[in-house]
């Protein structure tokens, strides 16, 4: 039989209609059903020929207990093609809830916390928002002395990330101290990436001029606990890992669950997956070979830029079945309306 890229429009019809029917039901999908409502007007004989081809070409198999058939990774891998050939606008009604989610959202992060909610609610699956990175570039810092050796860092980046860490210092520093090293790391690193910044910054530390030895060891007390974080941090939004609770596997969904709760692993799994230099949204199979739990999984994503820079990610992660046409419209959609949003800021 013909490879996927070469299906005549009885295979590919075919195939098509069995995948969206499997996605709606989530059952086995039998010759009967289809014949009733295939354009090309094929007999049941016909289409279980059909399905018996697609079959061994190992684009569906036939679950033990049911006569119908079911798509494999194979097939829904050539199911997205086709939907990349189809028109790409999204629906009304998906860009009327995303728009009403994300309508006021003031900064990076709250536009990230919405994006994780409403892609949940337009895939019922779980959506993800990564912001920050390496990319992150220095806004301002402020360091507020507290009691007991503590202190409060805020870094504010030029995208809208705001954060916080309570730092604990060996020796207290006064006011004054953490007034003059903040208004050190403002005046000379405004503008830089945080990655540049601490390797510039350590680089400063190591040298001990002389007239900076006060400054510097204060700045390098702040620096040593974290104040301007590692180039793993990021803020990670996910919502809908209920949408995954079903009839399956309880020891395995246990374990999925387990893996989305690791934020941590979550933006790795984007970072990896997600090409800066992407235009479209990316549809990624075979999750299994970044994390073992995940696998029949699939993962629909993009960038999310400002000014050409990428400062973060938003996907949505589910089953392999899944609504391909909704989640990548929306993905889309968000995608294109977070460059819009952060150029009229």
């Amino acid at each position: 039989m013909a490879s996927g890229p070469n299906f005549g429009p009885r295979e590919r019809e075919v195939l098509n209609a069995i995948i969206e029917a499997y996605i709606i039901t989530g059952e086995p999908v039998g010759s009967r059903g289809l014949s009733r409502g295939n354009s090309e007007g094929l007999s049941p004989a016909s289409i279980r020929n059909v399905m018996s081809d697609l079959t061994e070409a190992g684009y569906l198999e036939q679950p033990h207990t049911s006569a119908g058939r079911v798509p494999t990774a194979e097939a829904y891998r050539y199911y997205v093609t086709q939907i990349a050939n189809r028109s790409r606008n999204i629906s009304d009604v998906d860009q009327g809830m995303i728009d009403q989610n994300l309508r006021g959202a003031g900064d990076l992060q709250q536009f990230m916390e919405r994006t994780s909610h409403v892609l949940s609610l337009i895939s019922q699956k779980v959506g993800v928002a990564v912001a920050g990175g390496p990319k992150e570039v220095l806004e301002h810092i402020h360091f507020t002395r507290l009691e007991q050796n503590r202190v409060l860092a805020v870094v504010i980046t030029k995208s809208g990330v705001v954060r916080d860490k309570l730092l604990r210092v060996d020796h207290e520093l006064s006011p004054n101290d953490l007034e003059i090293s903040a208004r050190y790391l403002n005046d000379n690193f405004r503008g830089w990436t945080l990655d540049a910044l601490r390797a510039e910054l350590q680089k400063r530390i190591e040298q001990e001029r002389s007239e900076y030895d006060r400054l510097m060891q204060s700045i390098a007390q702040l620096y040593k606990q974290g104040a301007l974080g590692d180039d793993r941090q990021h803020d990670v939004y996910l919502e809908g890992a209920s949408n995954l609770i079903g009839n399956g596997d309880q020891q395995r969904l246990r374990e999925i669950l387990r893996t989305l709760e690791e934020k941590q692993k979550m933006a790795e799994l984007l970072s990896a997956y997600l090409d800066a230099n992407q235009e479209t949204v990316r549809v990624v199979f075979g999750l299994e070979e970044f994390e073992p739990q995940l696998r029949d999984f699939v993962l629909i994503g993009a960038p999310a830029k400002q000014g050409g820079e990428v400062v973060g990610s938003l996907a949505v992660i589910g089953p392999m079945r899944i609504d391909y046409q909704h989640a990548i419209t929306a993905v889309s959609y968000i995608s294109q309306l977070f460059e819009k949003l952060t150029q009229q800021q």
